[in-house]
């Protein structure tokens, strides 16, 4: 076994992959850029090493000073997390080369999956079911037009060095195929330098379902079930689960057995997931392989007990799997939810700053086993069930914008399906960041909905439900009595304390009362009077119309996770002020309340509406980020829709255009400034 390793990572899974390694007596080396030299992982790590400027290319994607960081600290091995180099067949060969093991595959079993053409004929040959399309490069439009119409429409038109939903169309018809053919050469040239394009049947109503796999060098190999990854936005994952709600025994059977075919194929030799489109039929099909530790691993963990990390580490210093596929059994069920930088209300775009606040809820389950299992089945390292979170960051820290927007992953093992999603849905209400905008909100929108309660879901499912984007204030929830009585329960806790302060003026302590009014803010800006009574007797008695709420609560007041029951049930939400109103938020919901007299209520009636400031005369930052570029000078006339300024942030250029037809008064930023939300950078006449 090793007695050093190199985390050639950072954030998340950098802390995640050191856990297992202090478990297993390992010292850790971590590698950091310039940005990231107050990071989670640099603390958590027995020796840092600093590699380059913040940049990616100048520091984590630089193999020679990673190789140069192993060999100044005698690292005996380096594990590449995932992203980043971690499925660059180059950096594991030179790795190997150095006389340095790579925690993971052969560079020739990631060089023979990570081109999706040479693969899909790697899977044809090994009996692996494939989409019907064309598996070479297609020269041109006219082509791709007419495998299209050879294989029926709809097809995908994919790069062949994509990933990450980038160099891939969705193609109805010729005209379509043809921009799809234009488009995709474009745009997988510029992110991969390769425009080798091809053309597949697109599956209606698919689902993406991957199987996890391990080997060790001495050709021994298991499938460890499969996960569900159906929930994407744009091709990127947000939900993943273990085991699907939708396959048979039977198929996952058959899935299984043609990935190991697949790994066989390749003489696979660590942790990989083998990924498949599957139909509403049941009919499944080869996506392609990863070759490397999944972002979503922890589910596998959760329901099979096994630490797919320590057994990567494992295979690398060559040991042997001490289990079989016999052994491999599945305990409950896991739900993950990715937990992002990223500001939902404004399509999304990314999100950096400081982490004012940041209080996951508190973790029963962690990663690693409780030691080395010797078969799965006897139940060594089973988990008990409960909350996990993997996080690189704690409160206070930096979001920096130069890498992706992962702030934790958050994980939950319940006993079956709706154990797991009640579990989720406490834990994300109560996780509370503050700082910087992240979707916790829209993923307990998700986890609420009936239709993923119900495990009716495809890959179409966020932008069937949520067409026009996501509205905390707009979602339907059901119980929207509840969020006002606990509005009016907590409002009660504050008159409480004020009653109780000492030396108040005779007559005119504060008095409380039973009656009041809770006027909850609307989209357009206007208030809706909702009266209720509120009495104190043990717990707190809430009437709203004909409902009443008993609320009991676990809650202080510099808290904003509110945790306790209602009617008996237990509940957990967040409140918190915002001048005298309450914001309450609960499963993807949020209000805006203020708890008034009934008098102060029909006196705020009186109170005019203000309106907005107009902002339609300048170009502003919509999100936190670098001014890559400015194209447009003083005085210069612009058309609607063209093209103003650049941002990037976390990996993502985004083009900034014109709204309408105006003329460029002055440029309020420069190129190379970095920009705040909502910065102008252009007035307009």
């Amino acid at each position: 076994m090793f007695n050093k390793i190199l985390i050639a990572n950072r954030g998340e899974i950098a802390c995640r992959i050191m856990k297992t390694a202090k478990r297993m007596g390992i010292a850790t080396v971590a590698v950091y850029s310039d940005a990231d030299q107050d990071a989670r992982h640099v603390e958590l790590a027995d020796e840092a090493v600093a590699i380059g400027a913040a940049p990616s290319r100048e520091s984590y994607l630089s193999a020679h000073r990673i190789i140069a960081a192993c060999k100044q600290t005698r690292a005996e091995a380096v594990h590449p997390g995932y992203g980043f180099l971690s499925e660059n067949e180059a950096f594991a060969k030179r790795v190997e080369e150095e006389g340095i093991v790579f925690i993971g595959p052969k560079h020739r079993s990631i060089a023979a999956m990570g081109d999706k053409i040479a693969s899909k004929k790697l899977a044809l040959a090994a009996k692996v079911n494939t989409i019907p399309g064309c598996n070479e490069a297609i020269a041109s439009a006219e082509q791709a037009v007419q495998i299209a119409r050879d294989v029926g429409y709809p097809v995908m038109v994919k790069a062949s060095a994509g990933g990450g939903g980038k160099g891939l169309r969705v193609a109805h018809d010729d005209t379509q195929a043809r921009d799809a053919y234009a488009s995709c050469r474009n745009e997988a040239r510029a992110a991969f330098g390769d425009d080798r394009v091809f053309v597949e049947k697109f599956i209606e109503q698919p689902r993406h379902i991957e199987i996890q796999v391990l080997g060790d060098a001495h050709g021994n190999l298991v499938y460890l079930h499969e996960r569900e990854c159906s929930i994407q936005r744009r091709h990127q994952k947000v939900i993943e689960e273990a085991p699907s709600p939708f396959i048979s025994e039977a198929t996952r059977k058959a899935m299984g057995e043609q990935a190991l075919a697949l790994a066989r194929a390749v003489n696979y030799q660590s942790a990989g997931t083998v990924e498949f489109v599957v139909g509403k039929d049941q009919s499944f099909y080869f996506l392609e392989m990863n070759t490397r530790l999944q972002v979503e691993h922890p589910v596998t963990e959760c329901i099979t007990g096994l630490d797919l990390v320590e057994w990567m580490i494992r295979v690398a210093a060559g040991e042997r799997l001490p289990f079989r596929q016999h052994d491999i059994e599945r305990d409950g069920w896991a739900i993950e939810c990715r937990i992002n930088a990223e500001d939902p209300e404004r399509g999304f775009l990314p999100s950096v700053g400081r982490l004012v606040k940041f209080e996951p809820p508190l973790p029963a389950l962690f990663a690693g086993v409780a030691g080395p299992p010797s078969r799965p089945s006897s139940g060594a390292g089973r988990s008990e069930h409960g909350v996990r979170v993997d996080t690189g960051v704690d409160e206070g820290g930096e979001i920096p914008i130069h890498y992706d927007s992962m702030i934790a992953k958050l994980i939950v093992h319940g006993r079956d399906r709706s154990d797991a999603i009640e579990r989720m849905r406490h834990a994300l209400n109560g996780f509370v960041i503050r700082g910087v905008a992240s979707n916790v909100a829209f993923q307990s929108a998700l986890v609420a909905h009936p239709e993923f309660v119900a495990g009716r879901f495809d890959t179409g499912f966020i932008a069937k439900h949520f067409p026009n984007g996501f509205r905390p204030g707009e979602v339907a929830h059901e119980e929207p009595q509840f969020l006002i009585g606990l509005a009016a329960a907590v409002n009660r806790r504050y008159l409480e304390r004020a009653a109780g302060i000492s030396g108040q003026l005779p007559g005119h302590a504060v008095q409380i009362r039973k009656d009041f009014v809770v006027m909850l803010k609307e989209a357009d800006g206007t208030y809706s009077h909702h009266p209720v009574t509120v009495e104190a007797n043990g717990v707190l008695s809430v009437d709203v119309g004909e409902r009443r709420f008993e609320i009991a609560k676990d809650w202080s007041f510099r808290d904003i996770r509110v945790a306790g029951t209602c009617n008996g049930r237990p509940f957990t939400a967040q409140v918190e002020r915002k001048g005298i109103a309450l914001l309450v938020r609960h499963n993807g919901r949020r209000v805006e309340a203020l708890v008034l007299s009934p008098r102060a209520a029909e006196l705020y009636k009186l109170m005019p509406h203000k309106a907005p400031p107009d902002t339609s005369k300048f170009l502003l930052s919509p999100m936190p980020g670098l001014l890559v570029d400015v194209v447009v000078g003083a005085g210069q006339a612009v058309r609607a829709g063209e093209r103003l300024a650049v941002i990037e942030a976390m990996k993502m250029e985004n083009i900034l255009t014109a709204a309408q037809d105006a003329t460029v008064a002055e440029l309020l930023a420069a190129k190379g400034d970095t920009l705040a939300v909502d910065q102008p950078i252009v007035r307009f006449a």
